[in-house]
C-alpha cells in the first residue's frame, strides 16, 4: 500500500461519530452557528498540551459560560462582578490572559458581528494560502490588547501567533480547518475560503509523524514546515489536502500504525 492509499485508508477508517478525546467535540455540542464559531475558537486556543488538560479546561469554560458560549462572550465584562468570580488557568495562560481573551472576543463580535467577517477583512482570494489572513487576524487582536490593556502578555502572544515570526500557527490553522472544511468532522461555515488555501496544523506530534512519512525534510516545526507538508499532501488531494489532518493526528494519539 503506497502513502496515498494509506492516507485515504486512515482518512476513511475513523468512526467520525467518536470524536473523544478531541477539542473538536466541544463545538459539536452546539447547533447555532454563533455558538459553534466562538466555541471552536476557544477550543482551538486551548488546544495545546496534554489532551486530558485540554478537555478539562474546555469543560471548565462550559460551566463558566453556562453552556451558552456566544451569549457568555456577548455579555462578558472584564470589570464586572461575574468576571471577579472566575478562577481559571490553562498551562501558561494566566487568569488575566483568559479574561482578556473573553473581553477581546466581545470587542471583535461587537465590531464585526463574527470572527469570519473579521478574518475576511485581512484575507484575499488572490493570496497563496491563509498566511496573510492569519497575520492580519492576529495583529488585530494584538493591537486591541495593547490599546485596551496597555501591554501584551506572553499568553496573549501565544494565543495570536504570527507566521512571519516562524510560528507554525497550529491552533489558528486548526480553527480554520474546522470553519472552512465541510464533512462529518468540520463545519464548513466559512464558505468564502477554498479548502486548498488551508495549511495543515503542525505541532511536534504531527511533525514527527510527517517526518516518518517523508512529507517534510525540515527539522524544526515552523510555518515553512507546515507549508511543505501541505504542498506534499496536495499531491494526493489538490483541492482538500488538510482533510488528512485528523487521521494523521489520531494515528499517534490512538497508537495506530501506518
Amino acid at each position: 500500500m503506497d502513502l496515498n492509499q494509506k492516507l485515504e485508508y486512515h482518512f476513511k477508517a475513523f468512526d467520525k461519530s467518536q470524536l473523544e478525546p478531541d477539542p473538536l467535540q466541544f463545538p459539536h455540542m452546539f447547533k447555532d452557528e454563533n455558538d459553534i464559531e466562538v466555541m471552536a475558537f476557544i477550543a482551538s486556543v486551548f488546544a495545546y498540551g496534554n489532551v486530558k488538560q485540554i478537555i478539562n479546561s474546555l469543560n471548565k469554560f462550559l460551566v463558566i459560560a453556562n453552556k451558552q458560549p456566544f451569549n457568555f462572550i456577548q455579555n462578558f465584562e472584564i470589570t464586572g462582578k461575574s468576571a471577579s468570580t472566575i478562577s481559571f488557568i490553562h498551562r501558561f495562560y494566566s487568569r488575566g490572559d483568559i479574561l482578556q481573551l473573553f473581553q477581546l472576543l466581545k470587542i471583535s463580535y461587537n465590531e464585526y458581528g463574527s470572527l469570519k467577517n473579521l478574518f475576511l477583512t485581512g484575507y484575499s482570494s488572490s493570496d497563496e494560502n491563509v498566511k496573510n489572513g492569519i497575520t492580519n487576524f492576529s495583529k488585530y487582536f494584538l493591537n486591541k490588547t495593547k490599546k485596551e490593556f496597555g501591554s501584551v502578555s506572553r499568553g496573549i502572544k501565544f494565543m495570536f501567533p504570527l507566521p512571519e515570526k516562524g510560528s507554525a500557527c497550529k491552533r489558528m490553522n486548526l480553527f480554520l480547518r474546522w470553519m472552512v472544511r465541510k464533512d462529518d468532522l468540520d463545519f464548513g461555515l466559512w464558505k468564502e475560503i477554498p479548502t486548498n488555501k488551508l495549511i495543515i496544523p503542525v505541532d511536534t506530534h504531527i511533525a514527527r509523524i510527517c517526518k516518518q512519512l517523508k512529507l517534510t525534510k525540515r527539522k524544526n516545526v515552523s510555518w515553512k514546515m507546515a507549508e511543505e507538508i501541505t504542498e506534499n499532501l496536495k499531491k494526493f488531494d489538490a483541492d482538500d489536502p488538510v482533510k488528512y489532518d485528523f487521521a494523521i493526528c489520531h494515528i499517534g494519539m490512538r497508537k495506530l500504525s501506518f
